[in-house]
Parts: C-alpha cells; sequence; structure tokens
C-alpha cells in the first residue's frame, strides 16, 4: 500500500510532544511491513538541518501561499522512510517551536501556514508533486493536517483517508474571518463540515470528512465521546462512533532500550535487575541529590501543566518529604507558576528535590533508568508515553485510571501481585488524596523486604509496547478505510 502520512511535527526531526514520537515511529514500523510509506511535514530550519540527503524537488501548487511553495525530500534518519518537507517561504522558516511565537502565543497566522500545508500535501497525496507518486492512503494526524480528507474529497478519484486525534483539547479553531480569508468552500460552513459553535475547526474537519478517525488508546476513545472529556466535539464522536477506534501508541524499542541505551550509566536487564541501581547513583549524582542506594527516588519528565497533574505531585510533596528517604526528581518545562514553585521546591528540600526546567533528552533516559517510581497523574492521557518507556525501565509507575494510562499499567492489587500480572499503581480520582493513597501504596511495598518490588517491576519490563503490534491493527484499519473511499465511490 502507499501511504502518505502526513504531520506537523515527527522525531528527530521536530517534537513538542507524542505526536512527534508517534510520526517518527509509526512510519518507520509500517515500512517494515512492506508498505511504501512516505512522510511529509513542514520545512522547519531544524527539520531542514536534520534530514539525511536533502535535495530539492521542485514547487508545487498552494494557491493561499504568499509564495511559490517547493518541496525538498530526503530520508528519516536511520530509516528508509522517504520525507518531504513543504518550503513555504514566510510561514516555516521560523527558529524554535513550530506553534507559538517566543512570547509563548500562537502565531497569528497558523490558521494560514496549516492551510498551506494541508495543500501542498494534497497535491503529493493526489500524484500532481512531479514526481510519479499517488498515495492509496492518507494518514493525517492533529489538527494541523485536518484540512487534508475535506480537500481531498474534491478530487475525482481520491485517496482513502484516516485522520488519527492525538489531543482533542486541540482543535485549531479560527473565526469566520480567517475562513473567508482562506478562501474556503462556503459549502464547508456547515454543522457537517468545518463550522464549530459560530467559528471553525481545522480538527472537526478531519474528524467529520475522513474514511476512518483514529485516537490513541481504547480508553480515550471511549471518553472523548462523553461530555466532560468530548471538547464540544462529543456529538459529532458519538455520530461516527461506527468508524472510531482506538489503537494504543507504541514506543520504538530501538531508542528505549535498557541494554544499549547510550544515556544511561548502566545497561541493564530483568535477568539482571539489580544493575539498575547504578543508574540511581548517577542520577543522584549529575543532579545534586544525596547518593542513598536506599532512598526511594520517584521521577517525573512531561510538560509542566495542569493536565499532567504536575499540581498534585506540588501538593503531596510535603507528605512526600515527610516520609524518610525519599526523593524526587522533575525534568520539563511549560507554566511559569508550575516552574516557580518547583524552583521553591528544590530550595525547601535541598538534596532530596531536584528539577531540570527545559527538555534534555539524554536526561530524560537517565531519569526513566534511575527512578524507582514514575509518577503520572495526569487528568487525561489520550495515551502517553512516558509510563511505557517506565515500564520498559523497570520504573514501576504510578498513575491516574485515564486514557492510555489505564490501559497500559495493571494495578498492584494483592491479586494482581500474587499472579505476577501487576505493573504499577493506579488511582481513580485526579487530586491530591488519590495520587497520595497511591504513593502510599508503593512506599509500602518499597519497604517491605520480600514483597515482590523486583518482582513488580521486572512485570512490566516484559511487557510488549513496541510499535510491530500497533502497525499491524493500522494496517488492518488502512484495508477498512479503503474499502469504505470505494464505496463512496
Amino acid at each position: 500500500m502507499k501511504i502518505l502520512f502526513a504531520s506537523s511535527e515527527a522525531v528527530p526531526l521536530m517534537k513538542t510532544g507524542g505526536l512527534g514520537d508517534v510520526s517518527g515511529s509509526l512510519p518507520v514500523a509500517l515500512r517494515q511491513l512492506g508498505h511504501d510509506v512516505r512522510l511529509v511535514l513542514p520545512a522547519y530550519p531544524d527539520a531542514v538541518a536534520r534530514v539525511n540527503d536533502l535535495e530539492p524537488l521542485g514547487t508545487v501548487h498552494a494557491p493561499l501561499a504568499p509564495a511559490p511553495v517547493s518541496l525538498l525530500a530526503g530520508l528519516l534518519n536511520g530509516s528508509t522512510v522517504p520525507v518531504y518537507l513543504v518550503h513555504a517561504p514566510g510561514l516555516f522558516d521560523r527558529p524554535g517551536n513550530p506553534y507559538v511565537g517566543p512570547d509563548g502565543r500562537d502565531w497569528s497566522d497558523n490558521a494560514l501556514r496549516f492551510a498551506v500545508f494541508c495543500q501542498a500535501a494534497t497535491e503529493i497525496a493526489a500524484g500532481r508533486s512531479g514526481f510519479g507518486w499517488r498515495a492509496d492512503l492518507v494518514h493525517a494526524n492533529d489538527w494541523q493536517t485536518g484540512l487534508m480528507a475535506p480537500l481531498l474529497l474534491q478530487e475525482p478519484e481520491r485517496p482513502a483517508t484516516l485522520f488519527t486525534i492525538h489531543n482533542l483539547s486541540y482543535q485549531g479553531t479560527f473565526d469566520r474571518a480567517t475562513f473567508d480569508a482562506l478562501d474556503l468552500p462556503p459549502a464547508w460552513w456547515s454543522p457537517d463540515a468545518l463550522e464549530f459553535w459560530g467559528a471553525f475547526s481545522f480538527l472537526k474537519g478531519g474528524i467529520a470528512l475522513s474514511d476512518l478517525v483514529t485516537t490513541v488508546s481504547p480508553t480515550y476513545a471511549w471518553e472523548i465521546r462523553q461530555p466532560h472529556l468530548g471538547c464540544g466535539l462529543d456529538g459529532l464522536l458519538n455520530h461516527r462512533a461506527d468508524r472510531l477506534y482506538g489503537i494504543l501508541n507504541g514506543i520504538d524499542y530501538a531508542l528505549w532500550d535498557p541494554t544499549s541505551d547510550p544515556a544511561i550509566a548502566q545497561h541493564y536487564e530483568a535477568e539482571s535487575f539489580r544493575l539498575k541501581r547504578r543508574n540511581k547513583s548517577r542520577l543522584q549524582q549529575q543532579l545534586g541529590l544525596e547518593r542513598r542506594s536506599e532512598s526511594m527516588l520517584f521521577g517525573h519528565v512531561g510538560r509542566l501543566v495542569e493536565q499532567k497533574g504536575v499540581d498534585l505531585i506540588l501538593a503531596v510533596l510535603p507528605q512526600l518529604m515527610a516520609e524518610p528517604d525519599t526523593q524526587l526528581v522533575m525534568l520539563g518545562s511549560g507554566d511559569r507558576g508550575l516552574e516557580a514553585k518547583l524552583r521553591e521546591a528544590v530550595a525547601s528540600y535541598p538534596g532530596r528535590v531536584a528539577t531540570h526546567i527545559g527538555y534534555d533528552e539524554p536526561l530524560s533516559h537517565l531519569v526513566e533508568a534511575g527512578s524507582d517510581c514514575f509518577l503520572m497523574p495526569s487528568r487525561f492521557e489520550p495515551c502517553g508515553l512516558n509510563q511505557l518507556f517506565s515500564l520498559r525501565y523497570g520504573t514501576v509507575p504510578v498513575v491516574h485510571r485515564t486514557g492510555g494510562l489505564a490501559d497500559t499499567v495493571i494495578d498492584a492489587t494483592p491479586g494482581n501481585l500474587q499472579a505476577g500480572k501487576a505493573t504499577g499503581f493506579v488511582f481513580e480520582h485526579a487530586d491530591p488524596n488519590g495520587l497520595w493513597w497511591a504513593i502510599g501504596r508503593a512506599l509500602d511495598l518499597w519497604r517491605t523486604p520480600g514483597a515482590g518490588w523486583e518482582g513488580l517491576a521486572v512485570a512490566g519490563m516484559r511487557q510488549d509496547h513496541s510499535w510491530q503490534a500497533s502497525a499491524r491493527r493500522y494496517e488492518e484499519l488502512y484495508a477498512i478505510a479503503r474499502g469504505y473511499a470505494a464505496a463512496a465511490g
């Protein structure tokens, strides 16, 4: 099958979150299954600098663009996946974050930027890019690609379309004046198309008009059909429930492998689990914590925002620090107020709390390898990747029962522990009491000799969350989507 995978980010070319991880890994796994998968994303400066063997391909038709748009082609690093970068002068050649400016606010022309991207990617999919390739299916991702399905519906012979929601709360919503400025077909201003509560939404276009819709875990696929997590789209998602599927993300086991990870101090596997403690020592040393092997070290990596439950971690911090021999490491950036509170916590608990504001990929690997327990109290989590990294590295996750966290972590109940099935600690209510209850259970097991902490950690290491299983499920859905497209004519 010839598949065009359209995304606004992909590791290692550009990443702000899980979308980048998925887009850098799933095309590789699909290509290993024998499909002709090609990746298209905007030509950000970082992407241009990082693509292997980049060369110009010529111009492509994108009538909204203020200047001629061209394509650059290369290979995704470490793979045979072709990459096309949409070079639109003045739109994507900006440093830093792909969606927001240096002031932290969305670029004012985001609607134009990603409408042009969708137009250019549609030309590739339709076989009009000048290099003799046409897609059988387009796999579009998140709001930045939401116009591709509507655009492709205008094609007399179109490829099938599958649209993946990575986070429903980011919707690409703009006003009527922007709709008119983009010269979009008047028929699209409709509740059956892009119109969304008096505005219009790129995301809604992808959901309403694609042949199939997926999201990144079965539980999240159910949650977003409920009013409290549907972000105003639960009605549409229920209307399209027969076309909505949840597929868990995988992780790249070549990049996240404690037996060979170059970013950690000591390699280990399930059979040599006790070597893991050397990574704790290195992490403690690197971040200025007291070097105590008996301390229970809790870690967290992620965006410092309320969605991730960072405020809940801060709320229980005094209780955690009141316990003997506990430590906490936090890595990430986000809300300035939460960043300030973390710095205050470091000053209040020297040698026991450490933080790194910003993102550091090697350090994130060391946090996963060096921590004993990983805190992930997200209020909602479409899939989540860090709990999967933690399982892979034998770092026991503490998670709120939501989205992909509910689908991937098996609670350490007495029965599950005895059966050898437990992989972490799960709590029901996203509040400080719920989180502290789960942490207390973890502390009790850690401190009880012979209670099975190592068995719990090793059970997580033996789970299979690689991309291969997920890629095979996408392969099945691609065939279903092509059937719907053919039936629609």
